[in-house]
């Protein structure tokens, strides 16, 4: 066991192994996008052996930078709404799919320590995105709780969304 499945709660393990199974067995490659949680997505599906077929690659987009060069985002969307908002997250779902060999994306992008000034500690935007379905989004509200549990948490809101578009895939 990896040091990050140490960590993970035994619930998320069994639901990202299950994840990549049902991945595997729809042939499915899934990609993420991440801010917040830093690569940790990536991390726990690519902890588990056998994911290779499963998981195509992450895009670890930390700054507004990145995510403009890596996922094609238009600075002047990010000026606009914010690098934690909606319209963020689901460009960079769109982004992590064309910019890549995957079939679903996740992206994840909020605020998981303190944050400036009128921004909300432990908000979080999520969105998922298969190239043949309308992308979701999904609004989180952890609080201030500290920066590794927020990541935590981010861990199992995506795994969740990513089962989800993966269990309605033909």
């Amino acid at each position: 066991m990896s040091e990050l499945l140490a960590i993970v709660p035994d619930e998320v393990e069994v639901a990202a192994r299950e994840l990549l199974e049902l991945a595997c067995a729809k042939e499915l490659a899934i990609v993420s996008a991440e801010s917040c949680p830093g690569g940790l997505v990536a991390s726990l599906l690519t902890d588990v052996e056998g994911a290779s077929r499963a998981f195509e690659r992450g895009f670890v987009v930390y700054t507004d930078e990145a995510k403009c060069e890596l996922l094609a985002i238009d600075s002047r969307m990010i000026e606009r709404c914010g690098a934690v908002s909606r319209e963020t997250a689901i460009a960079m779902a769109q982004g992590a799919l064309s910019r890549s060999h995957g079939d679903v994306a996740i992206a994840i992008t909020g605020f998981a320590g303190p944050a400036g000034p009128g921004d909300e500690p432990g908000l979080v935007h999520f969105a998922c995105a298969r190239s043949d379905e309308v992308t979701c989004h999904r609004e989180e509200h952890f609080g201030d709780i500290g920066r590794g549990p927020v990541r935590l948490r981010c861990l199992a809101v995506a795994i969740d969304m990513l089962r989800k578009a993966i269990e309605t895939a033909d």
